[in-house]
């Protein structure tokens, strides 16, 4: 909000007569948060819904910045509504993982229907998001049985402000999809997060 008035200012005055504008350094500073050493796989071999490739790029991923992913699943049963999904987040800490409790809906949570979810992200009738829409894939449930394939694309992470419990540090992250009680599939995911103060020079001033 600062940077915002200042820069209101700087404008306005270039238009005083008396004023004329130069230009001197103020210095910000911006978070800059990375995930490091990402990794993946399934729980259990054998479940209904599994993922069989995922990459992502580069290493460390930024945030804000761009990421380049490209996956692949299958899907032997149909996934419909009711669908859920708990999941567990683990950090280290003195050489122990230790669980998150669920806080505002993140860390280890159970989401009752990720299918509603969906449907409040992406009304329906209305277009998938890209490159979801380009290669023909779904975002509603049902999801029907077969395969699912997304080629390398490109996706702009932006600045997400993290709560202050997800600090610098190495996590672990399990997600169990069901219907009715039954598992249909389980993913794990292990990667650690650094977050920094990036210097940027604003070049502002009023003379």
């Amino acid at each position: 909000m600062k940077c915002g008035v200042l820069v209101a200012l700087f404008a306005f005055s270039c238009f005083l007569p008396e004023n004329s504008c130069s230009l001197q350094r103020m210095n910000r500073f911006n978070k800059v948060t990375k995930v490091l050493g990402f990794s993946w796989g399934n729980c259990t071999s054998g479940d209904a819904a599994y993922m069989k490739t995922l990459n992502a790029s580069p290493d460390p991923i930024p945030i804000p910045g761009y990421l380049t992913a490209d996956a692949s699943g299958t899907t032997s049963v149909e996934l419909a509504s009711p669908l859920s999904v708990n999941v567990t987040l683990k950090r280290e800490v003195a050489g122990m993982w230790v669980k998150i409790p669920c806080i505002e809906d993140l860390g280890s949570c159970h989401y009752p229907d990720v299918c509603e979810l969906l449907d409040q992200l992406i009304p329906p009738g209305q277009d998938c998001p890209e490159p979801l829409h380009t290669y023909g894939l779904p975002c509603h449930c049902p999801f029907k049985a077969g395969d699912y394939t997304l080629p390398s694309s490109q996706f702009y992470i932006p600045n997400v402000e993290l709560p202050g419990w997800l600090t610098n540090g190495q996590y672990k992250v399990q997600g169990v999809l069901g219907s009715s009680d039954k598992e249909l599939g389980c993913l794990k995911m292990s990667f650690s997060l650094h977050t920094n103060n990036v210097q940027r020079d604003i070049k502002i001033s009023v003379l």
